[in-house]
């Protein structure tokens, strides 16, 4: 197992032989780090936390420490990261909060660039990227394949859909579709599917066409949710994409972008 000598581990941390732990790390009570992960110089581990396999965590990166919730009382959360996961320079992850299932989540092969913040409670599924400096509220779902770019912010209790692009600087105060493009100036709107990135992922042309269909509906018909909803159902093809946004609209508590 290589660890630097100047690295500080706690006794009751789980290591394991094949992990790389850098220069002035510190690994505290409770941390459970998985095989092959990488932890690079300076980086700051305080459980309960659990690593999986194969993650790099570079420089300067803090995870798995108290919230910034005024709520919080020291209760026993936790912060889980799973595999193949790139932590990059400044990133901070949040334990949970008694309020909030107690647990904050990093699913796998996610991208977390430098100085993204990840706040108490917040689920962050697989394939995704977080660009620079973006900032995740609490209590956000971030689903499979999503893209937040660099600078955006997402309030707390907001979900960003699977296969959904959030522009730079959005931002978000409600829920984003799924496979939509998302992009706000002044004031957040639905632009379209997102298109090139279901293309890159295989995605046939005609469901991407069907998708924006349903999202022209949505955002230029004039219509409100719930008409746009019905001329959806009865004039775009079924298809399980469809299927999913017209669900996740439903099961909206904030309301969803348009």
């Amino acid at each position: 197992m290589p660890i630097h000598p100047s690295a500080i581990i706690d006794p009751t941390a789980r290591v394991a032989e094949s992990a790389d732990i850098g220069p002035y790390v510190v690994v505290g009570r409770d941390v459970s780090i998985g095989e092959r992960t990488v932890i690079k110089a300076s980086v700051y581990l305080e459980g309960p936390l659990t690593i999986g396999a194969d993650n790099v965590f570079f420089p300067y990166s803090t995870i798995g420490v108290a919230p910034q919730d005024l709520k919080y009382a020291g209760e026993q959360s936790e912060t889980v990261v799973g595999d193949r996961n790139q932590i990059r320079e400044f990133v901070t992850i949040h334990r949970g909060t008694e309020g909030g299932g107690m647990i904050t989540i990093i699913g796998d092969d996610n991208l977390l660039m430098a100085q993204v913040h990840v706040a108490h409670d917040t689920s962050v599924g697989n394939n995704t990227v977080i660009g620079h400096a973006a900032t995740i509220g609490g209590h956000v779902d971030i689903a499979d394949w999503a893209v937040v770019s660099a600078g955006s912010a997402v309030h707390q209790f907001c979900r960003i859909g699977r296969h959904a692009f959030v522009g730079g600087y959005s931002i978000v105060t409600q829920d984003v579709m799924p496979y939509s493009t998302t992009v706000s100036t002044r004031e957040i709107k639905v632009f379209a599917a997102n298109a090139t990135g279901l293309e890159r992922r295989g995605f046939p042309a005609e469901t991407i066409e069907c998708l924006h269909k349903a999202f022209r509906l949505l955002t230029r018909s004039g219509l409100n949710t719930s008409q746009a909803v019905e001329r959806i159902l009865s004039e775009v093809p079924h298809r399980p994409e469809i299927e999913e946004v017209l669900d996740f609209i439903a099961s909206s508590k904030r309301g969803v972008v348009k």
